[in-house]
């Protein structure tokens, strides 16, 4: 059951929808469509010979979210006036979706907004363009696996109860070069791969355990790029979300492209429901490693 859904504006104002208690906000919602999962549009070939068709591929076009809003109030005029602001025609919005056993977001952008001033009940329709189709989870903040690096640990309020044992922690070390990445979502979706060196490495190579995947970067490339080899103090930032696909390298502030240092055989990693097992592995200087996995959840539908 969808429990509130939070409205913010291209200018950056926010508005909350109760839909048990529509009066706070004025707006009543008494009907969306839209949120369950986008229509596939699904190719196939036929042919002369053979009964049926032969599958080709298949796309998922936009998502079009439509609120049917009621006024509630003494001030309709204003309540209608309200509704322009945070649905202006033709700009950005974004909401967010609570329901009893997830919280999603999505942002798109506003096609139309249709009151109906002369009804008895008045009230709007609005339309929502969201390009991508999927909603994410929660606020938007992507989901961190750590094989080797510093886990934060340490929480307020806090307190010692003893004086011999070391009861707070600050942070866990960890040194795993294979991990679980465990994904939640309904739909496949790249990651983001942080690598951070504390000295000097050569030649890192990423797994997918579960699909026999791979992905091999040459630092030698790195140093005909940039002149100095991937060493302390450098970090490899790998993006294999879909439209977003990248490699750089930071060093002293600076984003580089090395995106010619992945072999050419090398795979761009997807995530699915379940379990996703990764491991690393380096010629040389696989100590001097930090590695960690990010990535967004994704869901079909409210």
């Amino acid at each position: 059951m969808i429990k509130n859904i939070q409205i913010t504006s291209f200018r950056n104002e926010t508005l909350t929808i109760e839909l048990a208690n529509p009066e706070k906000s004025g707006f009543a919602i008494s009907d969306i469509t839209g949120l369950g999962p986008v229509k596939a549009e699904i190719n196939t070939i036929e042919n002369g010979i053979n009964d049926g068709a032969v599958y080709n591929s298949a796309h998922v076009s936009y998502r079009n979210i439509v609120l049917s809003i009621r006024f509630v109030g003494i001030d309709i005029e204003s309540l209608r006036q309200k509704s322009y602001r945070f649905f202006s025609v033709k700009q950005s919005v974004k909401l967010l979706i609570e329901t009893d056993n997830r919280t999603m977001n999505i942002e798109g952008y506003v096609e139309s907004n249709e009151p109906t001033i002369f009804s008895k009940n008045e009230g709007c329709k609005i339309s929502i363009i969201c390009p991508s189709p999927y909603f994410k989870m929660g606020s938007g903040d992507p989901n961190t696996t750590t094989f080797s690096g510093h886990d934060a640990a340490f929480e307020f309020p806090f307190s010692n109860e003893s004086l011999t044992e070391k009861k707070l922690m600050f942070g866990i070390v960890r040194t795993d070069t294979a991990g679980n990445v465990y994904y939640e979502g309904d739909v496949g979706t790249g990651i983001i791969i942080t690598i951070s060196a504390l000295g000097p490495v050569k030649n890192i190579k990423i797994y997918n355990i579960m699909t026999k995947e791979q992905m091999v970067l040459n630092t030698d490339k790195i140093k005909t790029l940039t002149g100095t080899a991937f060493d302390a103090g450098d970090e490899i930032i790998i993006s294999t979300i879909k439209n977003k696909k990248s490699i750089r390298l930071l060093r002293n502030g600076v984003y580089t492209d090395i995106l010619r240092c992945l072999d050419l055989k090398s795979d761009w990693f997807v995530i699915y429901k379940g379990d996703n097992v990764f491991s690393y592995t380096a010629d040389t200087g696989v100590d001097n490693l930090q590695f960690r996995i990010t990535n967004d959840v994704i869901y079909e539908g409210v």
